[in-house]
């Protein structure tokens, strides 16, 4: 197998690239990309996926709308295309590798569409208004152009993954979960581990590279949990503008990690007790489809449903849990 990288550096954040394993608490699951269903809330186990610690980072009060008040949000069109996108260059590996070509892959589109049409409705309403097709057909055609650049950077021939779309989960010794979703792990015969994760947007500028590779690092550490063993290397390809970006971890690039996690998880918990959600205005927010719900637009969020605790309860250091 090839375990070399093919390209060289930088990030982005692909929506459906990160994608949540279901959130059980609730009538119905909810994904990191997809709508965030309605119904009585609860308070999982604890336990956190790199799509939720992004969200507390960014905003505390989007991780509330999103995993307390499971207020529902509308597909977009790029999470729904990087959706799109990471389904055929899933199974393109069903192929044999001499099969495995750019033609091939773009056949592909049309109907893997299709298949998560069935699969998730609500993409349909993108189009709604679109009755001549004309603006599905671009939608489309950017999802091969996409595809079609993934070849530049790597070789899928040359390539056997050991696994696709995995899920992991590993328990720290604090009983805090990791959880999540890897698009493909490469396993090299002499058993170093590569974790690779698709991005169908732009690299983001170097000084933005560590954020980016937050997610990646989430993935690693759960992996040396898991196995004892630390990946190689970690590798983002960025299929909006044919960058690749790599890392390459040491045990104490993990530590570091599993330490902020668990400061992470201290801080989200504080919150749950409190009910204290603090917006963080940033130029995310012109995305956010919460903007109704949210003091720095006028906004008022719904009841917390929620018990709240006094900040400074004794009792709160203790037995402590909070949403995922």
């Amino acid at each position: 197998m090839e375990t070399s990288t093919e390209g060289a550096s930088r990030p982005d954040s692909s929506p459906a690239a990160a994608a949540d394993p279901p959130v059980t608490a609730g009538p119905a699951a909810a994904t990191a990309d997809t709508a965030v269903v309605t119904g009585a809330p609860a308070t999982p186990p604890a336990s956190l996926s790199p799509s939720r610690a992004s969200d507390f980072m960014q905003c505390p009060l989007l991780y509330r709308f999103r995993v307390i008040d499971r207020l529902p949000e509308k597909p977009s069109e790029a999470a729904t295309r990087g959706t799109l996108v990471h389904a055929v260059l899933e199974r393109l590996f069903d192929a044999p590798p001499a099969e495995r070509t750019a033609p091939r892959a773009k056949a592909l589109v049309p109907g893997q569409w299709d298949r998560l049409r069935e699969s998730r409705p609500e993409v349909a309403e993108l189009f709604a208004d679109d009755p001549e097709g004309e603006r599905l057909a671009r939608w489309l055609a950017e999802a091969e152009r996409l595809v079609e650049r993934w070849f530049t950077l790597e070789d899928p021939s040359r390539l056997e993954p050991a696994e696709r779309e995995l899920f992991v989960e590993a328990e720290l010794d604090s009983g805090l979960r990791l959880r999540g979703i890897i698009d493909r792990v490469d396993v090299a015969p002499t058993g170093e581990v590569r974790i690779v994760d698709y991005k169908t947007g732009k690299a983001p500028r170097p000084e933005y590279a560590e954020g980016a590779l937050f997610q990646m690092k989430f993935y690693a550490l759960v992996i040396w949990r898991l196995k004892r063993v630390v990946p190689r290397r970690l590798q983002l390809v960025y299929l909006g503008s044919g960058d690749v970006l790599t890392y390459d971890p040491v045990p104490a690039d993990l530590e570091r990690v599993e330490r902020k996690l668990l400061a992470l998880w201290d801080a989200i918990r504080t919150a749950t007790e409190t009910g204290d959600w603090r917006p963080r205005p940033t130029k995310l927010c012109g995305w956010c489809d919460h903007q109704a719900h949210c003091p720095e637009f006028g906004g008022t969020p719904p009841p917390y449903p929620l018990p709240v605790r006094a900040a400074d309860s004794g009792g709160a250091q203790q037995g402590r849990m909070g949403p995922d």
